[in-house]
């Protein structure tokens, strides 16, 4: 967890360095002929992009692993140790190290997922090796003191409460334990109050454990920091964690189609979640579904439901879908929000939405439009350090290979009508499932029978 001083602190650095440099961005391009690969020493791989107009250096890295390797009744323990990295390492307490991280303005974060555990760490070049050092302790000696454990577990207790609030949250949760059941997809991440009052230290020492191996690893670094520099670096951060793991099995799943769930919550309007059996990112139709969802519901203003719900009738301020490829599934998910009395007029027009995309595909104009906004705006995910190394890496994540950021357009581009239309009735031909959590709405009272003479 990074706490509001840290951002602070390293706002304030990269403040004066914008004022002394006139800022405007790390890197405007990340094209594949300036991706370098660098193997350290020991075999650490990171992808690098030389910048060296700005004093910064951004690395992101991420583990395989995430959440679905919560113990039975411990669910959570993973996204505890995220909040716990930076809360004393090596000889360092609590206090010690995050002070050391506002005295070099460096800004350190990490996070979970269902699959993976990712971090970050942004700093100026003149801190680089000192920053690096930092991160090697928090990966490689983590403390896990008692008051440290108990102080973060207060307040990942408290985040629980608030989301039982949020009806976004209780949505997403209801979405995955209804279409997914009893698999670790179906589980929350931040887990329960019960289950995050059962883990103990050992329990969290024991996810690290798990989860930070080399075998899983995957890195990006963007900045001023070239090759030679940054190979000995890689070993020095994470050289000294084992090579491999011992990651307990996930089974494949697809989620469920045709289902349905509601949940109370006293909430002005009700907040819809509905999807249906998606791809991972490595299936062949990935691109054309991708292309399809945009026409349906990823492309903003000018979706197909955005029209329908919110344009014509007005019944959500925004609507949308998209693609969740996940290791184990995916996913086509959309959300919206509608009054409570309107919740089944909405349902309807989005499943006859999704039926008029499975029954007749949109139109040669709307592909191309379509097409013309994905390949446009594409460059616009390379505009900051912090965007150039996420997209490195969840490239490297997917295993797209590190020529992909000069094919992506031209796999958009080669998307022909009949493809759209051939994956809408892969992907469009079962009924979506659908969760509803708000205010209750009354039942319509039945007609009285006549009384009987």
């Amino acid at each position: 967890m990074t706490t509001l001083s840290f951002r602070a602190g390293f706002a304030r650095a990269l403040a004066t360095v914008a004022l002394g440099l006139g800022l405007a961005s790390v890197a405007t391009t990340a094209d594949a002929g300036r991706i370098q690969r660098v193997v350290s020493p020991m075999g650490v791989e990171a992808w690098l992009v030389e910048e060296h107009a700005v004093p910064l250096v951004a690395m992101q890295f991420s583990f395989l692993g995430g959440s679905t390797q919560d113990p039975a009744g411990k669910e959570g323990v993973t996204n505890l140790l995220s909040t716990l990295l930076d809360e004393g390492a090596g000889d360092l307490t609590s206090q010690a190290y995050q002070t050391k991280l506002e005295d070099l303005a460096v800004d350190l974060t990490f996070s979970d997922d269902p699959d993976r555990f990712t971090g970050e760490i942004k700093t100026l070049s003149e801190n680089r090796d000192q920053a690096f050092d930092l991160l090697a302790l928090a990966l490689t000696k983590p403390r896990f003191d008692a008051d440290a454990v108990e102080r973060m577990r207060v307040q990942v207790i408290a985040g629980v409460r608030r989301a039982e609030r949020d009806p976004n949250s209780v949505a997403s949760r209801l979405w995955a334990k209804t279409v997914f059941g009893a698999h670790p997809y179906g589980r929350s991440g931040e887990g329960t109050e019960a289950s995050i009052a059962a883990i103990g230290a050992a329990d969290v020492k024991a996810a690290h454990d798990r989860i930070f191996t080399r075998d899983g690893l995957k890195i990006a670094v963007v900045g001023d920091i070239d090759a030679a520099t940054l190979a000995p670096a890689l070993d020095r951060v994470f050289g000294s964690l084992p090579a491999k793991g011992a990651l307990a099995p996930v089974a494949e799943v697809t989620p469920s189609a045709d289902l349905s769930a509601r949940a109370a919550l006293a909430v002005p309007q009700a907040t819809i979640r509905f999807g249906l059996p998606g791809l991972k990112r490595s299936d062949p139709d990935f691109v054309a579904a991708y292309v399809m969802n945009h026409i349906l519901g990823g492309g903003g203003f000018s979706s197909w439901l955005y029209t329908e719900v919110r344009e014509k009738r007005g019944l959500a301020y925004t609507i949308a879908t998209g693609l969740a490829p996940r290791l184990h599934a995916g996913e086509l998910i959309g959300f919206v929000g509608t009054s409570a009395d309107r919740v089944d007029e909405t349902i309807g027009l989005i499943k006859g939405q999704l039926a008029r995309m499975r029954d007749q595909g949109p139109t040669a104009e709307e592909l191309a439009a379509a097409k013309a906004y994905l390949t446009g705006s594409y460059p616009l995910r390379f505009d900051t350090s912090d965007k150039i190394a996420g997209s490195l890496l969840g490239i490297q994540i997917e295993d797209l290979g590190i020529d992909y950021i000069d094919k992506r357009n031209d796999l958009i581009a080669a998307v022909t009508l009949d493809d759209v239309k051939r994956v809408a009735k892969r992907l469009l031909s079962v009924e979506p499932s659908f969760v509803v959590v708000g205010p209750q709405v009354a039942q319509a009272a039945p007609t009285p029978e006549p009384a009987k003479k």
